[in-house]
Formats: structure tokens, C-alpha cells, sequence
């Protein structure tokens, strides 16, 4: 019968020879549980001096328990792949607040994985390094996609920071400066008001009113095709529109409502007074008269839109205005740049916009000519 590996009682830890040949070292720490080296060693001396350094580690004080984790799991960094590490990233990851992704966000992550970051989805972890990243990176940009290899980068720059965390990985081999922040450089152009009245007569009549709400309250897709009735409330002769939620369609999910794209989405806004009367026609004739009936539905009338739907019509609206490479998003500046025009602050644009930082909003108000107006006070008081 074969003998039984045993393992060699040394003054420190422990080690045993496997079938291989090979010495596995092992070492009860100062927490009472055992920690095994990441690899096996050839010869006994090497098991031997790699127990050295962890019983030095205890001695001087410097021995702690995630050191000690990260030793024994870097070995995993060297059988793991990218593609089921970064899986099970995706299935884990929570932020600030300790909720999970949000299953758009999730199935975005998915999709990026499988795609623009599918080269380095069957490599091992400790296999991917600068010089790799740097020529993904830069075949990325060749072929002209900067939004979504700046996209793909940040992703693969997140889930290798935290195998670095988790002692899979040494250093994150995403050393590419700026990398996340490349664009296209391409500026979102409002409509002009008389493009924007184009827009109103090409459109169905029970989407004129989408059109209103996403150029004066800057509503995004999203919350526009959540909100119901009961999120719009009429004061004397203007509207106020409260935004709190939002609807995401995932693939394979059909449409989750949750919240907002931040906390600071959550907002009221009051619309001008002169598209009262579209809000009003709108209710009475398109939105069935219960509290939570959806604004904008879809044929059914009572299911979410789904943006393939209504782009159809928004295409040909575009298309009318002479425009058509205007994005649905463009509204939203249009209604941003009229409230910098009427003097809102910066304070005040973000708010109505629900941006959490006020840099967005700035370019607003360079975009309205805010700029050259205080340029022109300054040289008044000269």
C-alpha cells in the first residue's frame, strides 16, 4: 500500500510532501486559524524560508490577518480567469450605501465583459498585464469607439483594483492615464425654438407632451416614462412635475422600476406656464383617469414605452426639424440652457436638472452666453 503523506513537524509551522513530490508549507497564526502557501515548493528549503518570513511577519508585529489572506490568495489570481472573476465581481459589487448594482448597471457591466473586454475574459488574472491593457486599450481607440473603451477601461480598472484588494493580484496592471475620461469630442446640440416647434407638429399628438416635459423639466427617458398622474400636480396656472422614480428595460427582465439615477434625481420641478395648456389636453385625452396611471404608456395603455417604440416616432419628429442626428438627451439641454438664459444659478440648475455635482451644470451657462454677460458688466465697470 502507498505510504500516507505525513507532515514534517518544524519549529515553526508545518509541512507535508505531496504525491507530486512537491512540499505544501502551512502555519497556524496569531488568530488561531491556519493559512497555507499560495503554491507548492520543489525543494523543502523553499517551504522551509517562506515560513521563515511569515514567523519574522508574527515576530515584528507586522503579521495581520488580510496580509495573510492575500499571501494565500494570490495563488487563486493564478487560475482565475478575468471572466469568472469579473462575474462574480458584477454579482457582489454594492456601493456607498451597501445596495447592489442596479440591473441595468448590472447587465451593462455583463455586456462590456462579453464584449469590448472578451480578449482578456479566458487570461488569468496574474496573466494580464500593462502592456496588454495598453494594447487593448489602444486597438479600442484606433477603431474609433473612445466612449466605450474609455467605458470598458474604468470596468476593467475596477474589478482588477479590487483583485489587488483581494490579494489576487500584486499591482492593477490599468496604468493608462486618463484612460476612463477619453470622448469623442462630439458637442450635444440643442434644438433650436423653431426646431423645436418642428418637432411638436411632425410628433403624435400623445407625445407631444413627453417632448414638453423632457425640454422644460429635463426629465430623462427613464423617468419620463414612469411618471403617472399623481406625479403631476397643478398650482394656479403651471404644473409642477415630482420625479422619484425611474423604469430601466434589461434584457431578459422585461422593465424594473426603481429609483433615480442618484439621489439628487429625486426632485420637483415647476414648469413654465405656457405649456399648461399642452399638459392639460394631454391628461384629458391620453392618460386614463386613475392616480397611477402611466403618462405615457404604450399601446396597451398601461405598459411601460419602450424606447424601440416611441424612437420610431421620434426619428421621424428629428428628421422633420431637419435634424436628425439630434439625440433624445438634446432636450434636456434645450430646457437647461432656457432656465441659464433666465437667470437660474448654478445651485438652481442642478437642482432642476437632479445633477449631484454643480460642474455639469456649468457648461449650461457658458452654453447661454452667461459668460459674455458678465464679461460685458465687467467692462461696464471699467
Amino acid at each position: 500500500m502507498p505510504a500516507k503523506n505525513r507532515k514534517r513537524r518544524e519549529s515553526f509551522g508545518a509541512i507535508r510532501k505531496l504525491p507530486s513530490g512537491r512540499y505544501q508549507a502551512s502555519y497556524v497564526g496569531p488568530d488561531g486559524e491556519r493559512y497555507t502557501a499560495p503554491s507548492t515548493f520543489t525543494a523543502i528549503e523553499d517551504a522551509r524560508a517562506w515560513l521563515a518570513r511569515r514567523r519574522i511577519e508574527i515576530a515584528d508585529d507586522q503579521w495581520t490577518q488580510h496580509t495573510a489572506q492575500a499571501s494565500a490568495g494570490a495563488g487563486k489570481g493564478r487560475t482565475t480567469t478575468f471572466a469568472e472573476y469579473a462575474e462574480q465581481w458584477v454579482a457582489t459589487r454594492t456601493n456607498r450605501h451597501g445596495d447592489h448594482l442596479r440591473p441595468r448597471t448590472a447587465a451593462e457591466y455583463r455586456r462590456l465583459i462579453a464584449g469590448p473586454l472578451k480578449d482578456f475574459g479566458p487570461l488569468r488574472l496574474t496573466a494580464i498585464g500593462p502592456e496588454a491593457v495598453r494594447a487593448w486599450y489602444s486597438s479600442l481607440i484606433a477603431a474609433g469607439t473612445k466612449t466605450q473603451a474609455a467605458r470598458a477601461y474604468e470596468l476593467l480598472k475596477a474589478v482588477l483594483a479590487t483583485a489587488v484588494d483581494d490579494g489576487r493580484l500584486k499591482v492593477n496592471p490599468c496604468q493608462i492615464r486618463g484612460g476612463a475620461s477619453a470622448t469623442t469630442g462630439k458637442k450635444v446640440e440643442p434644438p433650436t425654438a423653431a426646431e423645436l416647434q418642428a418637432i411638436m407638429d411632425k410628433i403624435p399628438e400623445r407625445f407631444r407632451a413627453a417632448v414638453i416635459l423632457a425640454a422644460w423639466a429635463g426629465v430623462r427617458y427613464g423617468e419620463l416614462t414612469e411618471l403617472r398622474r399623481r406625479d403631476l400636480e397643478k398650482t394656479g396656472d403651471v404644473y409642477i412635475v415630482n420625479v422619484s422614480r425611474a423604469v430601466t428595460q434589461v434584457t431578459g427582465q422585461g422593465f424594473i422600476v426603481g429609483t433615480t439615477k442618484s439621489e439628487a434625481g429625486v426632485r420637483t420641478i415647476v414648469l413654465p406656464p405656457h405649456v399648461s395648456p399642452t399638459i392639460d389636453a394631454h391628461l384629458r385625452d391620453h392618460v386614463n383617469p386613475f392616480a397611477d396611471s402611466l403618462l405615457f404608456p404604450a399601446a396597451d395603455g398601461h405598459t411601460h414605452l419602450a424606447q424601440s417604440a416611441f424612437y420610431r416616432h421620434w426619428d421621424a419628429a428629428r428628421t422633420a426639424a431637419g435634424r436628425p442626428d439630434m439625440p433624445w438627451h438634446a432636450l434636456r439641454h434645450y430646457g437647461a440652457t432656457r432656465a441659464a438664459l433666465a437667470g437660474a444659478t448654478l445651485k438652481e440648475l442642478q437642482t432642476r436638472l437632479g445633477h449631484s455635482t454643480v460642474a455639469a451644470a456649468m457648461r449650461y451657462q457658458h452654453t447661454a452666453g452667461r459668460d459674455e454677460e458678465l464679461a460685458r458688466r465687467m467692462s461696464d465697470l471699467a
